[in-house]
């Protein structure tokens, strides 16, 4: 099996992030002619605000979440790349659906869709960090001398989210607002340390006996 050390993926993904974090707040600004009453005019503005404060909390948290992964690896194959570029596509969207739910949050038809846009895009996002680990784990990439409680502890920490991904785009469709608010619920709780949560014993990938570990 081919691998390939994972020094330049992590820098070209940090990059990635660094450049979808940033455009995030080219998202909020003031209509012309604010300045008659600035302070209405930048309250108004809430609903840029919030999709802000939920995608910001989303790509921070995704990129712990990758830099945790990368930081268990001893290498990378073809495939990790691929599934890695697939990764980085999702979040460079991201400010996308941002300024959707930031534009059209007081139009209640626009709104549903651009909260179930939004809503899928985080969905997905949270599923390419969670297939990106399972491969690492499959094709014995992870380091052989990384810690077992610290490999089930990641593992506990890249599955959960999904569902309530699910459950809030269902919500959306009705209070869209509200499910907006749930997406920063879960960006925020997933953003809580390691160390604060209980680790679980759960059940890890199971690694392809026939596939070679990474080569040095």
């Amino acid at each position: 099996m081919t691998t390939l050390r994972p020094g330049r993926l992590e820098a070209f993904s940090d990059g990635v992030f660094a450049i979808a974090i940033t455009l995030l707040v080219l998202e909020i600004s003031l209509p012309e002619g604010a300045g008659d009453d600035l302070l209405g005019a930048f309250l108004d503005e809430w609903p840029s605000y919030l999709a802000y404060l939920v995608s910001f909390a989303t790509i921070g948290v995704t990129w712990v979440r990758h830099a945790a992964i990368t930081h268990h690896l001893d290498g990378v194959d073809t495939t990790f790349v691929r599934l890695n570029l697939g990764l980085l596509l999702l979040v460079s969207f991201l400010p996308f659906p941002t300024g959707l739910v930031a534009e059209h949050v007081h139009d209640d038809e626009a709104e549903r869709v651009a909260a179930t846009i939004l809503g899928l895009n985080l969905l997905l996002v949270s599923a390419m960090v969670s297939t990106l680990w399972a491969h690492a784990v499959r094709r014995g990439l992870v380091r052989p001398d990384a810690d077992d409680t610290e490999v089930r502890l990641l593992a506990q920490r890249l599955t959960p989210g999904l569902a309530g991904y699910v459950a809030m785009i269902l919500l959306g469709l009705v209070l869209p607002i509200v499910a907006v608010l749930g997406y920063l619920v879960i960006a925020l709780a997933l953003l809580i340390p390691a160390g604060l949560r209980r680790v679980r014993s759960i059940p890890l990938p199971q690694r392809n006996e026939n596939d070679e570990g990474p080569g040095r």
